[in-house]
């Protein structure tokens, strides 16, 4: 059994405490497994000294020397001279064949992985439903963006309750930025991420660097260095997600695991993005979150049919322009405790969403002219306002201002030009139904 994390959580800024290991039996994680890992590491490495094997593997120098005089006995490992005070390894011709051997089965090498019982344990004491969200903490996070007052309480109040959000409403109503801004609401907050987990004997790669934003602050001496120190994970996914990126990724040549999206997201933020145009089917994904929102518990398969549960313990935002009521069933939306729709902004947000684009890329701003366009889009175009148009059409005048190569300036010739590349009018669309 592993043996109990010793961990305390303060909110936004520390992270739960997690002292090193001080023997193998309190890693939860059999030596035999270690020494394996260890016997593949001074392969790959070619000749390190024993304080490299012990930075690589992620363990206190007196863990490894333990490993290492283990590998000596047995005369698969050797000392082969000096650098320094530290003694430089290698593998005997023994302990070379036993590696090859070894990574034939699976080739992780470096940081020891957690046991399952001990990632459990600290994703539990890392949830975020121990965050306290308050009115400031919201409109710190979202002061790039133009909201109205009642969205941004709907917001705070989701990330408070620790369930899920469903953000709805039509195409370039300001979702997907909704969305993908959440997570700066938790970014002065900090969690440890292993590297890996171990279960059944299995290696599952958690920590991405490509996924997660390591950070350099200073650490305590005797903390665990399998696990990473973070900002709280922000996972986004769109039109590529299926129901196998839900599920454990066994990779066919080095043969060990990587953690689903939900995994790599735990303690941290999921962002479902345009959900329901996904390449499968919206009810097959919504049945395969039913137990994890309900519960915060997900079951995963590994090779062979064996069953592992970790937690899930993570906000999930769904974005989508599709009615939530055609996505799901009752059941399933009760799950979903917050419904926040996104829509039409009033002419006063948008001229301060304008304003703020075109202070962005330092363009004039004319109050008359955007008044203009807001008719022509009601008018002319018989289209709602939509928080996407002010960047659209600023972006359309740069871009002709830079095929021109002039300096960018907002006035009605530009703006006329930029609408007709930008809307296409009923009499376009008529044209080309009789086409």
């Amino acid at each position: 059994m592993a043996a109990k994390a010793q961990a305390t959580i303060t909110q936004f800024g520390a992270a739960v405490s997690l002292p090193e290991p001080k023997t193998i039996e309190q890693m939860g994680v059999r030596k035999s497994l270690l020494e394996d890992l260890a016997l593949k590491t001074i392969y790959v490495t070619a000749t390190p000294s024993l304080v490299e094997l012990a930075a690589s593997m992620r363990l206190s120098y007196r863990l490894v020397d333990e490993l290492f005089a283990r590998l000596r006995s047995e005369q698969l490992a050797e000392v082969t001279g000096m650098h320094g005070n530290g003694r430089l390894i290698a593998l005997t011709s023994r302990g070379r064949s036993r590696a090859l051997e070894l990574l034939a089965l699976n080739q992780y090498v470096g940081a020891a992985p957690v046991a399952l019982e001990d990632y459990i344990q600290g994703v539990r004491r890392q949830s975020v439903r121990d965050l306290n969200v308050h009115s400031e903490d919201i409109r710190r996070a979202f002061s790039s963006l133009v909201l109205q007052e009642d969205t941004l309480n709907k917001l705070g109040t989701a990330l408070n309750s620790g369930s899920a959000i469903f953000l709805y409403g039509p195409a370039g109503s300001g979702k997907t930025a909704i969305a993908t801004t959440l997570p700066r609401v938790l970014a002065g907050d900090h969690v440890w991420i292993p590297y890996s987990v171990q279960a059944d004997g299995q290696f599952i790669t958690v920590y991405d660097p490509h996924t997660h934003v390591k950070l350099e602050d200073p650490v305590p001496d005797d903390h665990d260095a399998r696990w990473v120190l973070c900002q709280r994970p922000a996972v986004v996914v769109g039109g590529e997600l299926t129901i196998e990126m839900l599920e454990l990724q066994l990779n066919p040549t080095s043969k060990f695991y990587t953690a689903p999206v939900q995994m790599k997201a735990n303690n941290g933020v999921l962002i479902i993005d345009d959900f329901g145009r996904q390449r499968v089917r919206p009810e097959e994904l919504l049945n395969r979150w039913v137990v994890p929102l309900d519960r915060r518990v997900d079951f995963l398969t590994l090779a062979g049919g064996r069953k592992i549960q970790i937690p899930f313990e993570l906000f999930v935002v769904f974005a989508t322009n599709v009615n939530p009521s055609t996505l799901g069933d009752a059941a399933f939306l009760r799950r979903i405790q917050t419904k926040i729709r996104v829509g039409e902004v009033a002419r006063g947000r948008f001229h301060e969403i304008f304003a703020r684009v075109c202070d962005e890329w330092g363009m004039n701003y004319e109050a008359g002219i955007v008044d203009e366009l807001i008719d022509i889009i009601r008018s002319t175009y018989r289209e709602p306002l939509r928080a996407c148009h002010p960047r659209d059409i600023v972006n359309q005048i740069r871009w002709a201002a830079h095929y021109e190569n002039r300096q960018p300036i907002l006035d009605r010739k530009a703006l006329h030009t930029a609408v007709e590349a930008y809307f296409v009018s009923e009499a376009d669309e008529e044209e080309l139904k009789a086409e």
